[in-house]
């Protein structure tokens, strides 16, 4: 049975009343009569595909077996879901990691605890009749982007890095709400965005079909989205953080195995969720970024210094430090 949006309305007022209670202390955390602890997850948006994992894992008892009770909620940006996580609002968040870099150079007590997409999603994207076959062939096109986010602070660098100058390329500032229908109403050629999740919904709506050009296939991979956690809660009770992120790993690794299965778990369990073929199409998509070489959400030193450094030089992220003032390794680690 799904979860009715007035519940998970009416569980988010609560958790935002208790946050504002008694200085910010746990959000949830307490412990239900079943023994299970009530813990509750945020996503970066409103459900996609990306996310069935957490549904797989919800209806098939993974989190349940850790001795958690989970609520996922819908987000509304990955920086209001960090904010959340720093302010106690929410448990753990799921949001994008160059967002969790300036989240945490502002002062937010806030670390991550693994990006799963290890293959960034930083994505131009246009449709198939436009004939754009290599980062090459966007001289002289028009290209939407939102300012304030890292595909729009190193798109320029991204640009460059490919041979083209910043003004062979026209950049019109587009609303993040707007892009899809500015590129779909011909007001831009190409748009910048997330491409597992804007290309199905994009091609729904349309009926066109979307190619795409990946920052990480033409020379710059900046990490995707990733757990997030608050230090204090990590200090505090860490134990907790382990088994949320041991249900998270085998949720991931097991919808990777049964991506019809974990579809079917999201149209049952969660609201407002795209129609069955869009999140089948976002979570076919999005699997193959999660990397081959470890356990979801195992990473690299070399692959945060990568996004750090490029944070750094373009998307103004000052005194970066090393990667373990963003991550901590400890709770995703293999084995």
């Amino acid at each position: 049975m799904k979860r009715t949006a007035t519940t998970i309305l009416a569980t988010a007022a609560l958790l935002f009343a208790a946050a504002g209670c008694g200085g910010g202390d746990e959000s949830s955390g307490t412990t239900g009569a079943d023994g299970k602890k009530k813990v509750t997850l945020t996503l970066n948006w409103v459900p996609y595909g990306e996310h069935a994992p957490f549904y797989y894992g919800l209806q098939k008892g993974f989190y349940a077996a850790e001795g958690i009770d989970l609520t996922i909620q819908p987000g509304n940006g990955s920086g209001n879901t960090i904010k959340q996580v720093a302010q106690k609002q929410t448990d753990f968040g799921w949001a994008d990691s160059p967002v969790l870099l300036k989240s945490v150079a502002s002062g937010m007590p806030v670390r991550s605890l693994g990006s799963y997409l290890e293959k960034g999603p930083a994505s131009v994207e246009f449709f198939a009749d436009k004939n754009i076959k290599a980062p090459a062939d966007l001289k002289g096109k028009t290209v939407g982007g939102t300012p304030g986010d890292a595909l729009y602070a190193t798109f320029p660098a991204w640009l460059e890095k490919n041979g083209l100058k910043q003004t062979d390329v026209k950049v019109v500032n587009v609303d993040a709400a707007g892009k899809i229908a500015a590129l779909a109403e011909g007001k831009v050629d190409a748009i910048m965005g997330f491409f597992h999740d804007q290309a199905p919904t994009i091609e729904n709506k349309t009926g066109k079909k979307v190619d795409v050009l990946l920052f990480a296939d033409y020379g710059m991979n900046l990490l995707g989205t990733g757990l997030v956690a608050n230090t204090q809660t990590l200090q505090k009770d860490p134990e907790l953080a382990r088994k949320f992120v041991r249900a998270t790993q085998k949720s991931w690794a097991e919808a990777a195995k049964d991506s019809a299965g974990a579809v079917s778990a999201m149209a049952a369990l969660a609201e407002n969720e795209p129609p069955a073929e869009v999140l089948t199409k976002q979570l076919t998509l999005a699997l193959p970024l999660i990397g081959t070489d470890a356990a979801p959400g195992v990473n690299t030193d070399a692959q945060w210094t990568e996004t750090v450094d490029l944070m750094s030089k373009y998307a103004e992220l000052k005194d970066p430090g090393k990667p373990d003032a963003y991550w901590d390794a400890s709770y995703a680690a293999q084995g």
